[in-house]
């Protein structure tokens, strides 16, 4: 399983990754794997602001619909528009073109409350 290095991990399986005042959150290597196919992305286009610990959409897979929860607090930059066509690129690469909402971080000492990649896979009792 693939547990980048560069990134921080929410209990619930989703990562973001920090490039200065910007964040790019995903789900991890274990949670699409975990769903299985995904078919579907729904994200509220008109969404502007994420709060730390609340569903800012779903991700539908064959056999289920999971919440995405924001790591983070954050005004919303950008939407993954590739999902709409390609939401299997969760599955084939959840960490790279698979990313699915992008914030302008609005407070950074957040940062903090999230586990580590060795935190996370000692989560997952890896």
């Amino acid at each position: 399983m693939n547990i980048p290095a560069n990134l921080k991990y929410t209990k619930d399986h989703e990562w973001i990754k920090i490039e200065g005042s910007t964040g790019t959150i995903g789900i991890t290597d274990f949670a699409q794997g975990e769903l299985g196919d995904i078919v579907y992305i729904d994200i509220n286009p008109d969404v502007s602001e994420i709060t730390s610990g609340q569903s800012f959409g779903t991700i539908e897979a064959v056999k289920t619909v999971s919440d995405m929860y924001a790591p983070i607090d954050g005004k919303v930059i950008e939407i993954n528009k590739n999902l709409n066509d390609n939401p299997q690129l969760v599955n084939t690469d959840p960490y790279g073109e698979g990313w699915i909402i992008k914030i302008e971080i609005l407070n950074s000492a957040q940062v903090n409350e999230l586990l580590s990649p060795e935190d996370y896979q000692a989560q997952l009792g890896q």
